[in-house]
């Protein structure tokens, strides 16, 4: 379970755990249905889940949804634009790392 998760005010709860002058480390918690808010990256980013669940990815090409897995990496470049929700019943959760150089 994922105890920051339960805030019910539909965001999700971002948590930045590291940020120098070289990397931004940040856990993202979201209850079912709770969403980042539309935002674009700076930086390339790496996402590394540590939940099992099911994110509704909104951007410029429509809607779709992404399974991911606990530990399941993936890495994206700068300028990505989208709102991030979780499309799952139960809690999801990873972990966002975003490279600054």
């Amino acid at each position: 379970m994922c105890d920051a998760c339960e805030g019910g005010d539909g965001r999700a709860v971002g948590t930045v755990q590291v940020d120098d002058a070289t990397v931004r480390v940040t856990r993202w918690d979201f209850a079912p249905g709770a969403a980042t808010g539309w935002h674009r990256h700076e930086y390339p980013y790496v996402v590394v889940p540590i939940l099992d669940g099911t994110l509704k990815i909104v951007d410029a090409n429509g809607e779709r949804l992404v399974p991911l897995t606990l530990g399941g990496s993936y890495a994206r470049p700068a300028g990505v634009e989208h709102d991030v929700i979780n499309a799952g019943d139960d809690a999801m959760a990873f972990v966002e790392i975003e490279m600054k150089v």
